[in-house]
């Protein structure tokens, strides 16, 4: 008879329970005994070794935690010839537990290996059996008749525990391969729309920026009026901040992994060569792991903050990004300075800290928001758990960006 699966995959489970059920059965045994009165003599002395032996291989060999195999074979065997001498000595129901110790090695190994290991068992008891019948040929056929039904039920049992277990493993296959195959659909479709939004939104942006800089550089040309060359210039700016949010936008679409503290130096080296605001990268501490969620709340709330500071800061601004691991989280915060309020009022984005805020709340965290000594903070904390070696960032470091967005001297 095959199975489906490898032997282990049904021993597994039917482990758990066929100990504790053989020594039930041994202690039905040994009751039965003592209710009838132990034998006198050595023999009595002899059933309670037997017991005793019997109830000490069904633990050790069956508990699955020594040996394996190689041990709950012998084990099983043991304990069958101890049913079988249980049988003869206090003329018994020792049999009993050479059938429960036949049924384990039908479920435990492969069916080969268990007729092997059953015959012993099997001859054992039959011939005590035979021993005081009155037709030993009609009982040892019956002994054999019993033990083959034990063993083909046991078998049937095993082969079913292997065939659900089959199609579980199956089942949980084409779980992960449909999940695979929705994951991979969703990034195709996220990448199309990535590239119809370049065409369309990040194209149409660039050709206006381009535009809005011949248009401010022509009125200061003609020496147009200071309020209309500012607007101009307000204008571009807002381009600008446009396009940079766009890209990002476009890149998160094609990205499957969402943005963290790891992708904190390209926002900064990004914002600072397209907006041209000298900026400051400083990290200390050690990477600590966060969740998607969290981490992707951690990267927003940047780069909204270094959106602001191009929108209201002015020129001469001086920005600070600084990531701060503890052991029971981290600290982001973005400190402008030096800006002289020249050109400020673009419009704002909405309430994109506002709702972070609220966010930060959820998560166990907290934003902060207010003026600096002479400019502007917003501070973001937030829990972290066990440290992650593989975050991306260093344990410990400042790099400052200039205004074309390299690395300052």
């Amino acid at each position: 008879m095959g199975r489906l699966l490898p032997v282990g995959a049904a021993t597994r489970e039917v482990g758990s329970w066929l100990a504790p059920l053989l020594l039930i059965a041994i202690a039905g045994v040994g009751g039965g005994i003592l209710a009838r009165g132990l034998p006198a003599g050595p023999a009595g002395a002899g059933t309670v070794g037997l017991l005793a032996i019997a109830a000490t291989l069904a633990a050790a060999g069956l508990s699955g935690r020594v040996g394996g195999r190689r041990v709950a074979v012998p084990a099983l065997v043991g304990v069958g010839i101890c049913g079988a001498g249980l049988d003869l000595v206090a003329d018994g129901t020792g049999y009993v537990i050479g059938y429960m110790a036949v049924v384990g090695l039908a479920l435990r190994t492969p069916p080969r290996v268990a007729v092997l290991a059953g015959c012993p068992i099997v001859a054992a008891i039959a011939g005590v059996e035979a021993t005081d019948a009155v037709n030993p040929a009609a009982t040892t056929l019956a002994v054999l008749s019993a033990f083959g039904f034990l063993f083909t039920i046991s078998q049937f049992a095993a082969v079913s525990v292997g065939a659900r277990r089959q199609a579980e493993a199956l089942l949980a296959q084409e779980t992960a391969a449909g999940e695979a195959r929705e994951r991979a659909a969703a990034l195709a479709e996220r990448s199309r729309l990535a590239r119809d939004l370049h065409d369309v939104l990040a194209h149409s942006l660039s050709v206006l920026a381009v535009q809005l800089e011949a248009a401010r550089l022509t009125a200061i040309t003609e020496a147009a009026g200071a309020n209309l060359v500012g607007q101009i210039t307000a204008a571009h700016k807002q381009t600008c901040v446009g396009i940079l949010n766009a890209r990002r936008a476009l890149a998160m679409l094609r990205d499957d992994e969402p943005a963290g503290p790891a992708s904190l130096p390209e926002l900064v080296s990004e914002t600072s060569a397209a907006l041209g605001i000298p900026i400051a990268l400083e990290i200390e501490g050690v990477p600590r792991a966060l969740d998607p969620e969290a981490g992707l709340m951690l990267y927003r709330v940047v780069q909204e903050a270094l959106t602001n500071v191009a929108k209201h800061a002015g020129r001469g601004v001086r920005v600070t990004v600084r990531l701060a691991w503890a052991p029971g989280g981290v600290e982001v915060s973005v400190v402008d300075s030096g800006g002289d309020g020249t050109g400020v009022g673009l419009p704002s984005g909405g309430f994109g800290l506002t709702g972070m805020s609220e966010r930060a709340v959820l998560k166990g965290g907290r934003l902060r928001v207010g003026r600096s000594d002479d400019g502007f903070a917003v501070r973001l904390w937030l829990p972290a758990g066990l440290p992650a070696a593989d975050v991306g960032l260093p344990a410990d470091g400042i790099g400052y960006l200039n205004a074309a967005g390299k690395p300052a001297s």
